[in-house]
C-alpha cells in the first residue's frame, strides 16, 4: 500500500470519526428536545407547547451553523483544514459536556432554558465549521475518480452519530425508570461527550493537511477575503448548494425527528416504536451512504441524487399510512425506505457541493450553501410539520410540505453542472466549459 494511498485513507477514518462524535452530540440534542427537554426545561406550558418550544430551541443550532460556516470556512481557506477541524470538534465536544451538567427549571427558573438555547447556540458554530472541512480533507486527498466515494465517509458521520446517540438514550430509557431517567440518565450520553472528543482530537491530530490546499499556499493564491470572493465569483455555485440541500433537510427531519413527535402524542405509542425504527435505518445507511457515493462516481452526482429525491417525493405519501397502522414491523418498515431514498440524496452530496467551488474558496463557498439551506430545510421542518398537522389534522399537509422541498432540490440540481469529471486543480465549475447535456441530469 502507497504512503499516499495510507494518508488517505487516514484522513478518511479521522474525518468519520470526528463527524460521527460531532453529529452524536447534535444528534443528542435533538432527541433529547423531544423526549426529555420538554418537561425538564419547560415544565409550566402545556405538553404541546412544551415540545414546539423545545424543538424551537433545537433549531437555534440550525440558525448559528451559517454563522459557523462563515467563521471557520474563512479560516480553513486561509490557514488550512485541518486545524480548523480540531478547533470545531473541541467547541462541539466542550459545549455538549456543558448540556449534560445544566441544571433545570425547577432549579434555576427561566435561566435553565437561556442557557440551553446558547449551549445549542454554540453547538451550532462548531457544527457549522465542522461538515465543511471533513468533507473538502476526504474529497481533496487520493484518486480524484473516487471523490465521490471518498467524501461521501463524512455524510456516515450522520447516521452513526445518530444511531450512538439515540441508542445510549434508548439504552438509559430502557434499563431505568422513567423517573430516573428524567432525573439523571438522560445526562450520561452528554457527558460521555467529553471523554469521545478526545478519541476524535488523538486521530485528527495525525493527518496530513489538504494537498490542494497545500499547493494553493505555495502559489501565493489564498484567497483574501473567501466569502467577500464566493459571493462575487460564484452566485450560481451558492444558489444551487442551497437549493440541493433544501428538501433533503426537509425530508430527513420529517422522517427522524417528526416521527418521534407524531407516534408519541399522535398515535400515544410508546417511544421505543420510534426510536427503533429510525435506528434500524439509521444502521443500514452506513453501508448505504458511501454506496451511493460511489455510485455517483460512476453515474455522475445529479442521476443518483434526483433518483433519491424522486424516491422520497413517493414514499413520503406511503410513510404516514404505514404509520398510522400501530404496528411495529409496519413502522419499522416506513423508516427504512425513506432513511434508503435519503441515503441516495446524501451520498453524493457532499462531493456535488464541493466540487462546485474552486479550491481557494473551497471551504467557505461549500460551509456557506450548505449551512444556510440548513436553517430552511432541517431548523424548521419538524416545527412546521409539527404546526400543518395541528392546523389540518392530516398527514397529507406535512407530506405536501416534504415534496414543496424536495421540488426545490431539484431546482437546485438542474441549475448545476456536472461536476464528477472537473480538474478541481485547475478550475471552478462555473469557469470550466460545459459539456453537452442530454436532458436536465445528464
Amino acid at each position: 500500500m502507497s504512503g499516499s494511498t495510507q494518508q488517505t485513507r487516514r484522513v478518511i477514518l479521522a474525518s468519520l470519526i470526528g463527524t460521527s462524535l460531532e453529529w452524536y452530540d447534535f444528534f443528542l440534542y435533538t432527541t433529547a428536545a423531544t423526549l426529555v427537554f420538554p418537561k425538564l426545561f419547560f415544565p409550566s406550558l402545556d405538553p404541546f407547547n412544551a415540545v414546539l418550544v423545545s424543538l424551537t430551541t433545537n433549531a437555534v443550532a440550525f440558525v448559528a451553523r451559517p454563522l459557523g460556516g462563515i467563521v471557520f470556512g474563512h479560516f480553513g481557506d486561509r490557514v488550512g483544514r485541518k486545524t480548523v477541524l480540531v478547533v470545531t470538534l473541541l467547541v462541539m465536544g466542550v459545549s455538549t459536556f456543558l448540556i449534560g451538567v445544566l441544571p433545570g427549571y425547577a432549579s434555576v427558573g427561566v435561566l435553565a432554558p437561556v442557557l440551553l438555547a446558547l449551549l445549542r447556540f454554540v453547538q451550532g458554530l462548531g457544527l457549522g465549521g465542522e461538515w465543511g472541512g471533513a468533507v473538502i480533507m476526504s474529497l481533496e486527498h487520493g484518486d480524484g475518480r473516487r471523490r465521490g466515494f471518498n467524501a461521501s465517509w463524512p455524510q456516515v458521520g450522520v447516521p452513526a452519530g445518530y444511531v450512538l446517540a439515540t441508542g445510549l438514550l434508548a439504552l438509559m430509557s430502557f434499563v431505568m425508570s422513567d423517573a430516573a431517567f428524567l432525573s439523571w440518565g438522560w445526562r450520561v450520553p452528554f457527558l460521555l461527550s467529553g471523554a469521545l472528543v478526545f478519541v476524535g482530537l488523538w486521530v485528527r491530530l495525525k493527518v496530513t493537511e489538504s494537498p490542494l490546499f497545500e499547493a494553493v499556499e505555495q502559489q501565493g493564491a489564498k484567497a483574501r477575503m473567501p466569502l467577500v470572493e464566493v459571493l462575487r465569483t460564484h452566485p450560481r455555485a451558492l444558489l444551487s448548494a442551497f437549493t440541493a440541500r433544501i428538501g433533503v433537510d426537509v425530508a430527513f427531519y420529517t422522517f427522524t425527528a417528526y416521527i418521534i413527535v407524531y407516534i408519541t402524542t399522535v398515535l400515544e405509542l410508546p417511544r421505543s416504536y420510534a426510536l427503533n425504527s429510525v435506528l434500524i435505518g439509521s444502521a443500514l445507511q452506513l453501508a448505504l451512504i458511501p454506496l451511493a457515493g460511489a455510485l455517483s462516481d460512476r453515474y455522475g452526482r445529479r442521476p443518483v441524487y434526483f433518483a433519491g429525491v424522486l424516491g422520497a417525493a413517493v414514499w413520503v405519501f406511503v410513510f404516514f399510512p404505514l404509520l398510522d397502522t400501530k404496528s411495529f414491523p409496519l413502522i419499522a418498515l416506513a423508516a427504512v425506505v425513506a432513511l434508503v431514498t435519503h441515503a441516495a440524496m446524501y451520498g453524493p452530496q457532499a462531493a456535488f457541493i464541493a466540487e462546485l467551488f474552486s479550491t481557494r474558496l473551497r471551504y467557505s463557498g461549500a460551509s456557506m450553501g450548505y449551512q444556510v439551506a440548513g436553517i430552511v430545510g432541517g431548523a424548521l421542518a419538524p416545527v412546521i410539520a409539527l404546526q400543518l398537522f395541528a392546523s389540518y389534522q392530516s398527514t397529507i399537509a406535512v407530506s405536501i410540505y416534504v415534496v414543496i422541498a424536495l421540488a426545490v432540490t431539484t431546482v437546485g440540481l438542474a441549475i448545476a453542472p456536472e461536476t464528477r469529471d472537473l480538474d478541481l486543480a485547475e478550475s471552478a465549475p462555473e469557469a470550466a466549459p460545459k459539456a453537452p447535456q442530454v436532458g436536465p441530469f445528464a
